[in-house]
Order: C-alpha cells, then structure tokens, then sequence
C-alpha cells in the first residue's frame, strides 16, 4: 500500500496549471464562509453557494451586482452601474441604498464595517477580475454570529494564492459600447513551501451608457505570497485600487394607462437602456466646503474610488488547538460626483412654477446656448442635481482571530470555536448639492436650461436654480466619525454519527466617537466671483464654520444562533436553524433625535441597532453530478431607517426617517446536473413579504418596495475541448414602486450568452452578450403613483452590451 501512494502523492502534488484549470469543473463542495471551521455543505447547517472562476469568466458580468444577480436569495438593484448598487436578501426590506444586511467582503474580512453609509457602499471598492477564484455567499444562519452587522448574509469574494501554476492576459473590447479592458494574472510556486500569486486590470472607455466622457478609467493590481508548513500557513497580500465610473441615479420615463397596469416606454431623444443625462455641457458642482470657500468639480470625476490595502492571514496549531487570525489595514478615499435626476415635467410648467406666470426657458450651454428653449422634441425639462461627497477617509482596519478545537466527548466529536473581531471604520465626508435644471437630451448632449422672468429677471445662474439642495435645508452634512467594533464570540459543534447539533453566541459592542453638521439655512455668496449676486446666489447652503454637533456613545448587542444538522444518508441532509442578528444604526441614526445634539449620546436605545430574527429549514442532496438545496425562511425585521423617495407635493426627491418592522417567508431553491459535456444551474426565490408596522399606519399590510414575490435564474452549458457556449437566463416578477402599492413595476428578464472558442492550446477566444434581448429592466422609480405630467424617474439596468476577448495563457 505504501509503495501504491507514492506515486499517486507524486502526482497530487504536481500542481495543475492556468490552462489546465481554465477547462476543468470545479467540483469542491467546501464551505469557509461564515462558520467556524470550512467543512462540507451536506455536514453544515446553512445555506450557500459558491460561483467558480470559470463560471465568472462564462458570465462576464459588466460589475459586481450583475455577478451577484446569480447567487440565489439575493435580489439586486443593479442599475447604478461598476458602484453603488443595493444588495439585500430572502425578502428583508432594501429600505435605502447600499447593503444594509448583507456584508461584502474581499479574503474574509468586510470591505466595510457598514454597507449603507450614505453615498458609500461596498461594491465601490471591490472590482471582479482575474483574481477571483470563487465568490463564496451564505444567507441567514450563522453569518449573524461568525459576522458583525451582517445577520442577513456574507459575500465574499476569494483570491486566487498560487495553488494554479501560470496564468493569463486577456485583452476585452465593447463591440457595441466603448470599452477597452486588459487582465492579467500569473501564480507559480517558488519552492520550499513558497508560492504567490499577482494579478489586476486596467480599462478606458465611454462605458455601456453614452455620457459623451472618457467615463471609465481605471484599474487594480492584487498580490499574495504564502508559505505553506506543517499545520498550517501565512500569507501576506496587498491590493492598489485606482478606479473611476459613472454613476446612474435615474432616467425619465413615460407611463400610460393606470397605476396597476401601467405602460412604460422612452422619452423621445432618450434610451434608458443605453442613454443617460450625463453630459460635459452640465454645470460643475459648486459648493461651499468647510472652509467656506466655494469648492468646484466636473461630472467627469464620476466615482473615484481609491484604496490602498495590506493585510496578512495565518494559520498554524498549537498542539490540539487550531488558531487563525486575520487581519487587513485598508486605506480608502472617494470622490464622487453623482447627477441624480429628481424630477421631470414639460418646460412651460418648470418656467412657471419656479419662475412665475410668462417665464421664459433658454439654453445655458452647448451649440445654441442663449437661444430659446425648443419645445419640438419632447418638451421636458428635469430639475437635477449632484451630488458631490468628498470622503478623503473611509479607511477601514479589522482583526479577526479564532481558535477551535475538537473534543472526543461521548463517542462524537465536539468541535468548540472561541474569537476576538476588533475593527475601526473611519467615516470622514463632505456631501454638498447643486441643483439645476437640464433639458431631456440623451448621447451625452444634454445642457443646462435658464429661466428668467416674464419681466426678464433672470432666476437661475448658467441653468442652477440653487446652490444646495432643492429639498432644503439639512441635506449637506459634514461628518467626521470613528466607529470602533469590538465582538468576542463563541461556537459549539457536538457531531455524533448521522446528527451535528450546534450553536453560537456574539455580543457586538460598538464606540462612536466624533462630529457632526450639517446646512441650517442659506446666505447670499458670489459663488462664481463675478461681483454680482444672482438670484441663486442670494440663497446659497452653508454649513456654519466651527459649528458641530458632538457624537458620543456606546452600544452593544447580543447574537445567537443554534442548529441541527441530520446527515441522512451520504448523499442527503436535512438542516434546521434560529437565529437572532443585529445590525447597528450606524449613520442613519445621525441628524435624528435617536443622538443629542448637545451631548452626542445615544437618546433612544431602541434606534441603536435593528434586530433581525430568522428561522430556516431544509434539505440539501449531492450525488452522480447532481445537487439540490432547498431551504424555506422565515424572517421578523425591525427598521431604523432614511428613505429616499418622491415628496408628493413638491414632486422632488427627499429623504425621510422610517421607524418600522418587516415580515418576510418563502422558499429558496438552488440546483444543477451535470452530464457529459451538458451542464444545467438554476435557482429560483419565492418569498412572501409585508411591512408589520410603520410609521405611517396606512401602509401596515403592503408588500416592501420593489419586492418581487419570485426571483429566478437558469444556466445551461456546453463545454468540450474546442469550444463552450452557453446562456444565463435571470429574472424576476412584478413589484410595487413605493410602499403605498399603488404603483407596479413590470416583471422582467434578462438573458446572457456566451461562446468561448479554443482553436490551438493556451489561446481561447470567447464573445460575451449581457442582456441579449435588451430588455428595459427597471429595478426602481421614486413616484408612487403616476403623476400628471405622466412622467417618472425610473431607474433602468444596461441594455444589450456585446464583448470580445482573447486570452492567451503562459
């Protein structure tokens, strides 16, 4: 027997190489994701997937959120384009923007402490590319105790470490946008436990929507070296992200017939699937900053996110006791200009609501710039406005240690986890407004409109109507904050032939300490310098210099979550599990009566994080190329909130605090075979959810904004040694626009499809369609109810997009 493996240890050992990985199906099952030790799916009560590398170079998603679409459970907002997008799962509410129960995470470690910090998410700083070796996700359970404020669920994207011997460069350009992209990667190993892997992007183009800009300029490089010894490993990495991308808020669309049937379609001169009001003919945002000079910046800026990161993971036992740490210290900026369209209506009716009875419109820019507005086109005018953050910090450092060991208790195997999370989120931003108006003119030629009174007056300054916010005063904030998260935990496994019983327990104590303010009116100010004060200069925001408001206090929470695995036979397990998460309030608790104003402490508790409570149970089967999981949830949310939504007055976007609870169950199924060169995925959500109590009790009842009872995907394949084509079909059913369920939103699906050709050794070409048919999937619009001008602002995905590539593998 020993003179049979030694050369089959031999052989293992040799290491597989990138062209080889390149055409060879992943078929480990390990889950290392949101539990405390990796072990197999089937032996682990929890719910999770795992995309391959090879399947993300197959989608070629155009960011993370179109990636993400195709992880079961987890319903994404993907129309703001590379960042920016919302992410949440299994029916809890997307109250506001971001990932509020979802954490993202790059290597194990969270990206951000919080994922809605307002005009900051995750996605912003994390970029898919030839790194990637799986993307790792797991819903409820315990990631509401293995994780702080992330009792929804984990994503967490996995790094390629050198295991692969060579690598790639592949050159992708747009075939009908404006793209151009290169990736590389190349892993080797270096000898006596040694290996390492180095790899990133850079990209330049227009992008998949006509801004009439250089618009996406970027890229990343990511390094690791690890040393592998007995019982264990180190490894060192680091990453430098330089990227800029637009971001897309909202686009007009027309609406006819009634709120529940209601009829979509473009605005003359404008696509929403291809389209946006971004345009170099716009005005700069101009603002007062903290200095109280005015601070000025083009839409070209985008988003600008910046990060510099160095981190190192280890591994290692001490006699029976396994201990891991973790630990990354990332350095992160942004500088976002972001147009955010608020509202849309014929030009005669903007001239005389903001400038009375006979005004007139004119064009402020472009070819016909001091000429009269020209109604022959589609009559529209928008009130837009941008929003500019300044966030010079948004540095994050996070530890995370763990020690486990298994115990021969009763005959079965009790495996007992212990650990220490400790993190510091620096939140340090300016977020300032310029509102204008701006006619409906897409391909990156829109320009700003100027108004002026039946008499002549001239109410706005080169198309801005104010220099703020148009909601008013409070929307500019100042904020300077540090959020300290320190949370030991614990665990427990007692497995014991067919049955693993298991549970665990984290108290998450969070320290705030810093500053706030934000605008308290306005005051005249030449903010162009010209001498003369104009209309919108007379009522310019401001944030008072040397004024703040303290943030001072503690809070902490309990987590708990306990489980029963029973492995029935070896194919087939069934699971059960209860869990109670929290999710701290983070800054959305700020600029309300939850914090003092005069002493920064936490006056309403309740507000200092939400509680989310979970209960699961399912089955999971693996056998002959074949898996199945399904898992029914039930889910009790308590909401502390900002919203974001129409006023339906003044038809102009504001934001509103939201105190409420939500109640969501369903089903969620995963599965797949495989046979021969033929290969089938899909999964499908359906969940039933309602808002359980609110703030205001006319909506207790309704079903959550643009919750979809069904979310849906199937994926079948073709693989041989030549060639591989394939299509990735996802979608979901029709929703409600706003909580008031007046409003619906149509169901929509859009259809992937690729087709990879292998014409000689380590070369492959490949062609990648996203949205094939061009659908109009609109994942939001901020009106209720269709208004009477019979427009809304809707926010859209990417229409049809096709790529080319050609990979060359060494």
């Amino acid at each position: 027997m020993v003179a049979m493996a030694t050369p089959a240890l031999a052989q293992e050992d040799k290491p597989m190489t990138a062209w080889e990985a390149s055409r060879t199906v992943d078929e480990g099952d390990m889950v290392t994701t949101g539990v405390a030790r990796g072990r197999d799916r089937l032996n682990s009560a929890t719910s999770t997937s795992a995309i391959k590398e090879n399947d993300i170079i197959s989608i070629a998603p155009r960011s993370l959120a179109e990636l993400f679409r195709n992880i079961p459970g987890i319903r994404v907002n993907a129309a703001t384009g590379e960042g920016g997008n919302s992410y949440t799962v299994r029916g809890l509410p997307l109250v506001n923007d971001g990932a509020k129960y979802i954490q993202l995470q790059e290597d194990g470690l969270p990206v951000l402490e919080f994922g809605d910090l307002l005009t900051l998410t995750p996605d912003i700083f994390i970029r898919a590319d030839l790194n990637v070796a799986q993307v790792e996700s797991i819903r409820g359970g315990s990631a509401s105790t293995f994780a702080s404020n992330a009792p929804g669920g984990v994503i967490n994207l996995i790094s390629k470490t050198g295991e692969v011997e060579g690598g790639s460069v592949m050159g992708t350009v747009g075939i009908d946008f404006e793209s151009y992209r290169t990736d590389f990667d190349y892993g080797a190993r270096l000898g006596d436990g040694w290996r390492f892997h180095v790899g990133g992007f850079y990209r330049e183009g227009e992008g998949p929507r006509e801004t009439g800009m250089n618009s996406m300029r970027g890229g990343q490089v990511k390094f690791n070296v690890t040393k592998q010894f007995d019982g264990g490993y180190i490894r060192v990495y680091a990453k430098l992200l330089d990227d800029r991308a637009p971001s897309f808020i909202n686009t007009p669309l027309r609406v006819t017939g009634t709120n529940a049937d209601p009829s979509y379609s473009d605005v003359a001169g404008l696509d929403t699937r291809t389209d946006s009001l971004v345009s170099p003919l716009l005005p700069n945002s101009l603002r007062l900053g903290t200095s109280g000079t005015p601070t000025r910046q083009t839409l070209a800026e985008g988003t600008h996110s910046k990060s510099k990161s160095l981190g190192f993971d280890a591994q290692f036992s001490l006699g029976e006791w396994s201990v891991t740490n973790r630990f990354r210290y990332a350095d992160q900026s942004l500088r976002s200009l972001i147009l955010f369209p608020s509202a849309a209506a014929p030009a005669a009716a903007f001239a005389t609501r903001f400038a009375g009875p006979g005004a007139t419109a004119s064009y402020a820019a472009g070819p016909r710039a001091g000429q009269p507005f020209d109604p022959s086109g589609n009559g529209l005018l928008n009130v837009s406005f941008i929003v500019d953050s300044d966030v010079p910090d948004v540095s994050n450092m996070t530890n995370d240690l763990r020690v486990s060991r298994v115990w021969n208790v009763g005959g079965g195997d009790l495996t007992t986890t212990a650990g220490l999370y400790r993190s510091s989120q620096e939140y340090v931003s300016e977020i300032g407004f310029t509102t204008f108006l701006q006619d409906i003119v897409g391909g990156g030629r829109s320009v700003a409109v100027n108004l002026r009174t039946a008499t002549g007056i001239p109410v706005t300054d080169g198309g801005i109507l104010v220099y703020g916010s148009a909601g008013g005063a409070g929307n500019s904030k100042n904020t300077d904050l540090t959020y300290q998260v320190t949370a030991p935990f614990g665990s427990f496994n007692f497995a014991k032939g067919k049955i693993a019983i298991g549970g665990s327990i984290r108290w998450d104590n969070v320290r705030v300490r810093g500053n706030i303010i934000n605008d308290t009116g306005t005051r005249p100010f030449d903010m162009n310098g010209n001498g003369v004060i104009s209309v919108p200069e007379s009522r310019v925001a401001f944030i008072p210099n040397n004024v703040t408001f303290p943030v001072n206090y503690n809070h902490d929470y309990v987590s708990y979550s306990l489980s029963t695995n029973y492995r029935v036979s070896e194919p087939f397990s069934i699971f059960a599990r209860y869990s109670r998460g929290g999710r701290a309030g983070a800054d959305k608790i700020l600029f309300t009566p939850a914090v003092s104003t005069v002493t920064g402490a936490l006056v309403n508790s309740v507000a200092g994080h939400d509680v989310l409570r979970q209960a699961e149970l399912g089955l999971k089967y693996r056998k002959d190329g074949i898996f199945l999981n399904l898992t029914g949830f039930y889910a009790l949310t308590d909401e502390t909130n900002s919203q974001l939504r129409t006023n339906a007055t003044t038809g102009l976007a504001e934001l509103a605090t939201v105190a409420r609870s939500y109640k969501a169950y369903g089903l969620e199924f995963e599965g797949g075979i495989r046979r021969g060169p033929f290969s089938v995925t899909a999964h499908a959500t359906y969940t039933e959810a309602e808002i359980d109590a609110a703030e205001t009790p006319t909506i207790v009842g309704n079903i959550p904004r643009g919750q979809p009872k069904l979310l849906y995907g199937i994926r079948p394949q073709f693989d041989s040694d030549m060639f591989s084509v394939g299509f990735n079909v996802i979608g979901q059913t029709g929703s409600f626009a706003q909580d008031v369920n007046l409003l619906r939103l149509p169901a929509f699906t859009t259809v992937g499809a690729f087709a990879q050709f292998r014409p000689m050794e380590r070369l492959e070409f490949s062609v990648n369609a996203s949205n094939l048919l061009n659908e109009r999937a609109i994942t939001g619009v901020s009106e209720g109810a269709i208004p009477a001008a019979g427009v809304v602002m809707g926010r859209t995905m990417y229409g049809r997009t096709v790529s080319a590539s050609a990979r060359f593998f060494f």
